[in-house]
């Protein structure tokens, strides 16, 4: 059963975002560096309650997730320049308001995860929180990235730099920013407790562990490492993915936790607990840890 929204009133969507929705979802999709294209990425997907105050608003596979306080609500992933109407779609379908979003969050600094930032800022005057290392990505609208510099997208002044370890806290809700960098210099993976089957659980979203193609993880000549220190970064990253208490397995993509798998086991009779998958998620890391480790080998032995 779905959670009563908190003393809001639910609305239909407004005409304006509608047009708008279907003006981007009609138009073609921008391109990017580092691989096809993704209609997964802006194919809409009803939104959903994962646990307590805790609800997916993104596409079918760029994840975007709500948090709902009675002090406003916070936000994780702005997503494409053209995913804001999505976005704000799946909040009002739940009964929440855009407008009371607060506070918003990325898992990391690539198109697909904070193009979107300006146009939602400008929508709700939330106050941006981006890691440290991240930071310079988002200010110059990716032209500082250390591998996509041509990705461009709306720069954005953010309000708190984060660090790792820092809290986010709003409402009595307490989100940690744990600095998993590798992907991109300041890559966030996000851990707070939600209440699940009537538990408190932990919940970790992933900001993200992969390698991307392209990705140079060792000096070789005339061609150094994509910056100075990613092996270690990935190393850290997954030493502290590894330490973290899971019980609800999220992600930046949806295809990181089997979300459309678990979305048709949920709908089969399941229920919520689909949400609960320790296992799925020591597993993930055990194979993005070891796909990891496989390409620094093969780049070790190429610079040989």
């Amino acid at each position: 059963m779905a959670k009563v929204p908190l003393n809001r009133t639910s609305q239909n969507v407004p005409y304006r975002w509608f047009l708008l929705a279907l003006l981007v979802l009609a138009a073609p999709i921008r391109g990017q560096s580092y691989g096809a294209v993704h209609p997964e990425w802006t194919t809409p997907i009803a939104p959903f309650k994962i646990a307590d105050n805790l609800y997916y608003v993104g596409s079918q596979d760029l994840a975007s997730y709500l948090i709902v306080t009675p002090q406003g609500d916070i936000l994780i992933n702005s997503s494409l320049t053209s995913s804001p109407p999505l976005i704000a779609n799946s909040i009002t379908q739940l009964g929440f308001q855009l407008r009371d979003v607060k506070i918003l969050l990325i898992s990391h600094a690539h198109f697909d995860h904070d193009a979107g930032s300006a146009e939602l800022l400008r929508l709700t005057h939330a106050k941006y929180m981006v890691m440290d290392a991240d930071v310079p990505v988002v200010e110059s609208g990716g032209r500082k990235d250390f591998a996509y510099p041509d990705d461009r997208y709306p720069p954005v002044k953010v309000d708190r730099i984060l660090h790792d370890g820092d809290q986010v806290r709003l409402g009595g809700i307490v989100l940690t920013a744990h600095k998993t960098a590798g992907h991109t210099r300041g890559c966030t993976t996000w851990t707070m407790r939600a209440v699940l089957d009537g538990k408190p659980r932990d919940v970790v979203i992933v900001g993200s562990w992969n390698v991307n193609s392209g990705f140079r993880l060792v000096d070789q000549p005339g061609h150094p490492a994509s910056y100075p220190g990613i092996a270690a970064d990935y190393r850290h990253t997954f030493a502290v993915l590894k330490s973290l208490p899971c019980e609800i397995f999220l992600g930046a993509h949806g295809a990181y936790f089997n979300m459309l798998s678990k979305l048709d086991r949920a709908k089969s009779g399941a229920g919520d607990t689909v949400w609960i998958d320790p296992e799925g998620y020591r597993a993930a890391v055990a194979e993005r840890e070891q796909a990891f480790e496989n390409e620094l080998k093969s780049q070790q032995g190429g610079s040989r």
